[in-house]
């Protein structure tokens, strides 16, 4: 008994060392945790539970067999993060790279399985050099094993993925597969085919960072929803995720205690418009002055600025906002804003989080560009969006709402519970010069009658008493009172109940 003990403790040892001493300390040179540092950080101290500790790959290629490291490059189980369970992989770079073998992805699809099962969120720390080389094609397998894995958990279990090294090749498919994706700052990327490749297909010379790095992928291509400074940045942030998330699809968003009063009178919110009406103001002022403790996690903060996503609470309940920026295009809806926001608001819908829309639009932004683009198609995304969710829609127009942009906001149109507008409201089809110049096109030579076809068009339509007549706007409300109304909103929309008619799927224009 005592032999087996002492040889259990031995493998144990090793096992927890990984690659070995000196593999840890060039990662710890590189200011990177180890696979086993970075649970311990993300999970409740104490809570996490192992799995496959002792598992070792079964190559025998290229003399593979004479290096078989317990738990072959994934550290994986469960644990909990501040008392809610989840589900965790870590990937080891000291161990052949973190490459991706075949017994590699079964410790990986064993948890998912669970995952799915037992209702929990899936965590993935990447940091990984690819697919392990010596298998061949049983590590590309290995690798759809995953894929397949998390397509089945897409909107049934939310699915994180923090990229924390190289993440390269097939490796980068499954991280696009999940709800959120960060990185880590100078030292993580991502890309399909590295700069070596690059090089020698396109004669581009591009160094790793430009091409798949942190700020590319925040900021460019929207591949990640957010970049932090180090290991231990990302890993707290993504428990602070966490906490704003239900577990899965099935159970309502986490409730937790709040100390803010929910009849909390806003006043500097009634001079929040500017007098002039081209004249930007910055949203998240609103954002975070309606939110509980003025907490609001953004999500996608470094892209497409002209919209902004994230998450905030209402009497401790998770929310999700969608709001136009001002400050940014003058807050027009682009190509890029309406994936942003599509991809949110399709998460919120999937995991049963109420969504909450601020709208100050003015249309959406015109050019050869963004038609070139498929503006059309993209803006529609965002509309289908809308109507497809069956959540709580609770919408507050703060100043214009021009055109089919009024109309993609969560219109009343498109099943909104609650519409409000502040009494700063214009909702209009254009703005009055556009306007004039069409309906008026004869005057056009005469400055004064122009001036004064104007003034009678702003009179009519800027202002929200058209739409209010016709029952597309609930109630005007003063800005002050924003908080308590949407409080209120929410608490009668707890119990909602919105069914689509039955489906496959559909068939959103991608």
């Amino acid at each position: 008994m005592k032999d087996i003990l002492h040889e259990l403790e031995a493998r144990r040892q090793a096992a927890r060392l990984g690659g070995g001493q000196r593999r840890i300390d060039a990662q710890h040179a590189k200011g990177k945790l180890t696979a086993r540092e970075r649970i311990a950080l993300l999970l409740d101290e104490g809570s996490f539970e192992e799995f496959d500790m002792f598992v070792a790959h079964r190559c025998t290629d290229f003399g593979m067999e004479a290096e078989r490291p317990s738990g072959d490059g994934v550290v994986t189980g469960w644990g909990t993060v501040n008392g809610r369970m989840v589900y965790v992989f870590s990937q080891d770079f000291t161990v052949f790279g973190g490459s991706l073998s075949e017994t590699h992805a079964e410790k990986i699809c064993k948890i998912m399985d669970m995952a799915i099962q037992n209702g929990a969120p899936v965590i993935g720390l990447n940091d990984s050099g690819g697919a392990r080389i010596q298998e061949g094609v049983a590590s590309l397998a290995g690798y759809a094993d995953v894929f397949q894995r998390n397509i089945m958990a897409s909107g049934v279990v939310p699915q994180i993925s923090v990229i924390m090294g190289p993440c390269a090749g097939g490796a980068v498919y499954s991280p696009a597969m999940t709800d959120f994706i960060f990185m880590v700052r100078d030292s993580s990327y991502m890309f399909v085919t590295g700069p070596d490749v690059v090089k020698t297909v396109t004669n581009e010379i591009v160094t790793a960072e430009e091409l798949g790095g942190a700020s590319t992928h925040t900021k460019k291509s929207s591949v990640a929803d957010g970049a932090f400074e180090n290991d231990v940045e990302a890993l707290i942030e993504v428990r602070r995720l966490i906490d704003f998330l239900p577990l899965n699809n099935r159970e309502k968003p986490p409730v937790r205690p709040f100390f803010d009063d929910p009849a909390r009178i806003e006043e500097s919110l009634d001079t929040l418009i500017p007098d002039n009406p081209n004249t930007p103001y910055d949203m998240k002022e609103l954002i975070l002055k309606v939110a509980d403790e003025g907490d609001f996690y953004e999500i996608q903060a470094d892209f497409a600025k002209n919209i902004i996503t994230g998450f905030i609470r209402l009497e401790g309940r998770t929310v999700g906002v969608v709001a136009n920026q001002p400050m940014v295009l003058a807050g027009c809806l682009d190509i890029d804003s309406s994936r942003k926001a599509a991809r949110f608001v399709r998460f919120c819908d999937a995991f049963e989080i109420p969504i909450l829309t601020f709208v100050d639009v003015p249309g959406f932004l015109p050019g050869t560009g963004q038609e070139y683009g498929g503006v059309i198609k993209h803006g529609a995304k965002l509309l289908f969006a809308y109507g497809e969710a069956t959540v709580p829609k609770v919408t507050v127009i703060t100043r214009k709402a021009y055109g089919g942009a009024y109309d993609v906001m969560a219109s009343k149109h498109l099943r909104g519970d609650f519409n409000y507008a502040w009494p700063t409201a214009e909702i209009a089809v254009m703005g009055a010069k556009g306007a004039v110049e069409i309906l008026y096109r004869s005057e056009l030579g005469d400055k004064d009658k122009i001036a004064a076809r104007t003034k009678d068009y702003e009179d009519r339509f800027a202002n929200p008493f058209v739409a209010a007549e016709k029952g597309f706007i609930d109630e005007v409300i003063m800005p002050q009172s924003t908080r308590k109304r949407l409080c209120r909103a929410f608490a009668s929309l707890r119990n909602k109940k919105l069914t689509n008619p039955w489906k496959k799927h559909d068939n959103i224009p991608l």
